[in-house]
């Protein structure tokens, strides 16, 4: 119901009563030529002007109603953050309140897919779920959680999928006792089904006294304890009851309830069994990854729980290693200790960080809290010395506590305990060793490790390195890595070479918080020339396209500018990538700065790194692939790849990884928002390149990054001097790439005997030839012309000479 009333004295100015549902909204207006004009600020809310139709009336002031809007809870719609879907896939909406907890959960049961800025996308496999109860969430928690944060109801199939991949984990343990593997469970009736199977009759180690079961006393778990302590400090909080309890209110809280009460219930169920009988049997060592995975789902689907109790653990000598007092750990590294960490005991399993968010500091955590002998492996001899130097800075570790197994360095650790750091390929090469080389082998596979380190962990699936685990017996493995994927899809592998993933942190939320850099992405588009386009098109340089794009005289431009501009303008550091050697040599050499491959040396990788690290004399430095893993330089903040491997996603996400530790900001940056890291893929056009360059760049999309396609760099160089500005230059490069072989024009190779990044020709090799081609004789031929006529045998030599006894009896024998 809408009132006015006007009320209009002589020579004063107008007023106007307006009233909406019982409520006074009062206005004045001047007196013009004319009408009388009246200025009236109506509610601009659409709810508030329904309130005031609809006669709320309230006496309360203007800004205390406004105040009391502000208090009323938003829809159910608007805070859950979750849509799941009948075939697993779930999405997640980022700008929710409770974002940062419905995050944490999903990333603990399912596989991210994609995760852009606003949106993010998962999806529940049985190996995610796998990794889901091992860090301790069980079936009913998982369902209740999950239906208690999505917008619509969980699918019935969605439930039944989780109860069939989660519903017999647990039941079943691989234990290392007295370097012995056991499979141990409560059940004897699940040990005989298992035996049943052939895989496990083969592994079976069979007692002399027969084929049964031993037989121990299992003591009540420590993680009931810790966790009903847990639920005693979160129920102390003073969260309402009716909060804990109201899905509309406070669907946050509700599923925090119900985790709350399963646990309880579950702890005290727990607490219960006094003392239980375990019953177990022997494996072979050379077996256990065959049992592991032919018990995960898809299998027996009886997954291995892998726990070290290392705090009752008597046999192994404990290490005295300590966290210095410096140390300070960020909130998702804490995040991940306690995913590893959770019951009390180690659990096996892998760790995803990007590159320079912490990942050394979350292994040598790890390493303090177990205290037991650490083996540590790594993808290359730099990596060693590097790891070395972490134990030292981050522990009170001392020299003769920390020895290296390489091809230079073969060093054992005083005392009945330590930390051993090798690569992967010094444990797996089954070659013949040296004395003082096996000596040490010996060491490390006889002994029983407390904590198996495995950095870069994504290169265990291949077959070379897998025998690793086989070799080395540890008690917990613990894997680190920043791209847990493998083009040949073998990254599956994992789950029972290691264990399941217990950790993996959001690349653009660690951005935001300023853990690592502000990375600008960037794909120039550089023409080629007409003369390398050419031979590029022609089907007998098919060897050679990848070195006629790589060198492509306008990609080389390209690169020069961008060196000379962030040398010159901004004083950054900068690394340079290319597969290819012959482009990395020649890059590097015309514009005169030091590159590293696989044959570098050890010393002289170290020398470059520590002038590129220290020197403002050196600020470019080029590497092969040598560089892609294990390698810090902090000091890096900006790249630019002139040549990859085909479409590696792995590769790509790697090399972003080396500028990706966090920078201090410069005088006159703008804050957080200004990115502080520039990475550059230099793309020739029309070229094979850009298909592999689109492939490449998938992970980093998933990540949430985006790549900006820059068409016209060279016209930001104007009249700057650049290398390769003439047709003469550019024929004179065009016959050094023609004139290559093929060996030069393809990528570098890897050493599979010492160092995974050095490179070598393979000691045997197998090729389609002739004895021609073996002799230098390839393409001549041996022709003889004779008259037929019988021809007395020449005794004699041109000169009249008498020829040689031997000589004279072949002649003789011919006739």
């Amino acid at each position: 119901m809408v009132k006015s009333e006007n009320v209009v004295k002589p020579e004063e100015k107008a007023s106007l009563r307006i009233k909406l549902g019982g409520k006074d909204v009062s206005a004045v207006g001047k007196e013009g030529s004319g009408a009388t004009k009246f200025k009236i600020k109506l509610p601009a809310a659409k709810r508030d002007v329904e309130e005031f139709v609809k006669g709320e009336e309230s006496e309360k002031p203007a800004k205390k109603e406004k105040r009391t809007r502000k208090r009323k809870a938003s829809s159910p719609d608007e805070v859950l953050p979750l849509w799941v879907c009948p075939d697993g896939r779930i999405f997640l909406e980022t700008f929710s309140p409770v974002y940062r907890q419905a995050y944490d959960f999903l990333i603990a049961i399912a596989e991210p897919v994609c995760r852009p800025e606003c949106v993010h996308e998962y999806v529940l496999t049985p190996h995610s779920l796998y990794a889901a109860v091992s860090i301790g969430l069980n079936t009913q928690t998982i369902i209740t959680v999950l239906n208690r944060l999505s917008k619509v109801q969980l699918p019935s199939e969605i439930s039944k999928f989780i109860q069939e991949s989660t519903g017999n984990y647990g039941k079943v343990k691989l234990v290392l006792h007295r370097n012995k593997f056991w499979v141990e469970s409560p059940f004897p009736d699940i040990l005989r089904k298992l035996l049943k199977d052939e895989v496990i009759q083969k592994a079976h180690v069979v007692a002399p006294e027969g084929n049964g079961f031993t037989v121990t006393a299992g003591l009540t778990e420590q993680a009931a304890v810790d966790l009903t302590k847990e639920v005693e400090m979160v129920s102390s909080t003073g969260i309402p009851k009716t909060l804990l309890c109201s899905r509309a209110s406070s669907p946050l809280h509700a599923s925090i309830s119900a985790m709350l009460a399963i646990s309880t219930a579950e702890a005290l169920a727990l607490a219960e069994n006094k003392e239980r009988e375990l019953h177990s049997f022997e494996i072979e060592p050379s077996q256990v990854e065959h049992v592991k995975a032919r018990c995960l789902p898809g299998g027996l689907n009886y997954p291995m729980l892998e726990e070290y109790d290392f705090r009752n653990d008597t046999v192994n000598a404990d290490l005295n290693i300590e966290l210095k007092p410096h140390v300070q750990h960020r909130p998702y590294q804490e995040k991940s200790m306690a995913k590893m960490f959770g019951n009390g005991r180690a659990r096996s399993g892998i760790i995803v960080l990007p590159c320079g968010a912490g990942k050394s500091l979350v292994g040598i955590t790890a390493a303090a809290r177990i205290k037991k002998s650490v083996l540590c492996l790594v993808t290359n001899s730099v990596s060693v010395d590097q790891w070395k130097h972490q134990f030292k800075l981050w522990t009170n570790l001392q020299d003769h506590q920390i020895s290296r197994f390489t091809s230079d360095q073969k060093e054992l650790f005083a005392g009945v305990s330590g930390v051993t750091v090798t690569t992967y390929t010094m444990v797996s090469y089954s070659g013949r060793r040296s004395e003082e080389s096996a000596r040490v082998m010996d060491e490390i596979a006889s002994r029983e490790w407390g904590l198996l380190l495995l950095d870069e962990v994504h290169v265990v699936p291949a077959q070379m390195f897998r025998k690793v685990i086989g070799i080395v017996k540890a008690h917990c493995k613990l894997g680190l890595t920043a791209t847990l994927v493998r083009e040949d899809e073998r990254i599956s592998d994992l789950n029972f070479l290691i264990g399941p993933k217990l950790y993996e942190a959001n690349w653009l939320d660690l951005t935001r918080a300023g853990h690592i850099a502000n990375v600008q992405c960037a794909e120039v588009w550089c023409p080629m020339t007409k003369e390398f386009y050419r031979e590029y098109l022609k089907k007998d340089n098919a060897a050679r396209r990848q070195l006629l794009y790589v060198m492509n005289p306008n990609k080389f431009q390209a690169c020069q500018f961008l060196i000379q501009y962030h040398e010159q303008v901004r004083g950054d550091k900068i690394i340079v990538f290319s597969d290819n050697i012959f482009a990395l040599r020649e890059y590097a050499q015309r514009l005169r700065k030091p590159f590293i491959y696989g044959g570098t040396s050890h010393q002289e990788r170290t020398r470059v790194l520590a002038a590129f690290k220290r020197s403002a004399e050196v600020s470019t430095v080029f590497l092969s692939k040598v560089g892609d893993n294990s390698i810090d330089i902090p000091e890096a903040n900006v790249l630019i790849q002139i040549s990859s491997h085909a479409g590696s996603r792995r590769q790509e996400a790697q090399r972003l990884g080396r500028i990706l530790r966090a920078k201090k900001g410069k005088p006159g940056s703008q804050g957080a928002d200004e990115f502080n890291a520039f990475f550059y893929t230099l793309v020739s056009k029309d070229t094979q390149e850009m298909y592999y360059s689109t492939k490449r760049q998938q992970f980093l999309i998933d990540q949430g990054y985006s790549f900006k396609v820059i068409t016209n760099l060279l016209d930001a160089a104007g009249g700057a001097s650049l290398q390769m500005s003439t047709r003469d230059e550019q024929l004179d490069v065009l016959a050094k790439v023609l004139a290559a072989g093929e060996d030069e024009a393809g990528v570098e190779v890897a050493d599979v005997t010492d160092d995974v990044t050095r490179t070598k020709k393979a000691l045997a090799q197998r090729t389609a030839g002739s004895l021609a081609a073996m002799s230098g004789a390839h393409g001549l031929t041996y022709m003889e012309y004779g008259t037929n006529k019988a021809q007395k045998p020449r005794l004699t030599t041109k000169s009249g000479k008498m020829r040689h006894i031997m000589f004279r009896k072949h002649a003789q024998g011919k006739n």
